[in-house]
């Protein structure tokens, strides 16, 4: 079943039927097995491409395949963005982690046919109090963005609460990169800016499943693409943070996919 994209870019929005909603919960669940892992293994000393071969290891045991690897050529199963890097950083043997620095991680599984989505931004030991208060503020403007997320809303609420959180506490929004739509596909309709554009966007219906993301940086919000063609910086090389969580649009509220199941 598909719902008209009333974001006009001509893109129809797939409704899940529950049955589908549970496979992309189990394609979830490994992806939050992965991020937890590598969350507790993550310390100074280790290279990103350490953290690349734990997490795609684990996913094979698990009998999915990394979503990200060979994605439109992209060389590695995690994106690994360090400090001033935003997103897409590409795994490597030389980049090690020291003390202070963040991780963000994002991971995307393949399983049964559905695709899982998840991000999170580590500390590696003892961080500043403004690099913890730039964590929070992401953390929690992505739980915001989760709570617009109900039967009748736009996606543009979902935006606001996002933008709104972020500089209510001083910091800045990335703009050139967005949350998606998923499901048989990594990147599905609709887009999912975390600014308000102040545009008539796609009204949020039960089936629907989106991968709310959003990346906040400590300065500008301006960002440059790297010569590597894939990772991503703030212009003013500091840092950046970024969480995400897949969800199913239900008509008993927003049901997080990606959360470790209890």
């Amino acid at each position: 079943m598909t719902a008209s994209d009333e974001t006009g870019r001509g893109r129809n929005i797939v409704i899940k039927t529950d049955d589908e909603i549970q496979l992309m919960r189990e394609a979830n669940q490994i992806v939050a097995e992965t991020l937890n892992m590598l969350e507790n293994v993550v310390e100074a000393g280790i290279t990103t491409w350490d953290l690349d071969k734990l997490a795609e290891d684990l996913c094979y045991k698990r009998k999915a395949k990394p979503a990200f690897k060979g994605y439109r050529g992209f060389p590695g199963s995690l994106c690994v963005s360090v400090n001033e890097e935003v997103v897409h950083g590409i795994p490597s043997r030389k980049k090690k982690l020291k003390t202070g620095d963040i991780i963000s991680v994002d991971f995307g599984v393949f399983y049964k046919g559905y695709y899982g989505d998840s991000a999170i931004t580590i500390p590696i030991g003892k961080t500043t109090d403004d690099i913890q208060r730039l964590l929070k503020t992401t953390r929690v403007s992505l739980e915001k963005g989760i709570e617009q997320a109900i039967v009748g809303n736009r996606i543009g609420d979902i935006s606001k609460a996002i933008q709104d959180h972020v500089e209510e506490n001083g910091f800045f929004i990335v703009r050139q990169f967005v949350g998606h739509g998923i499901g048989t596909e990594l990147h599905e309709a609709p887009e999912i800016p975390n600014f308000y554009q102040g545009e008539r966007t796609a009204k949020l219906m039960s089936g629907m499943v989106l991968a709310i993301e959003p990346m906040v940086n400590m300065g500008t919000q301006k960002v440059t693409v790297l010569r590597d063609g894939w990772t991503v910086i703030t212009n003013d090389k500091q840092p950046s943070a970024h969480f995400e969580h897949s969800i199913a649009v239900t008509q008993n509220g927003p049901l997080i996919l990606s959360s470790l199941e209890k």
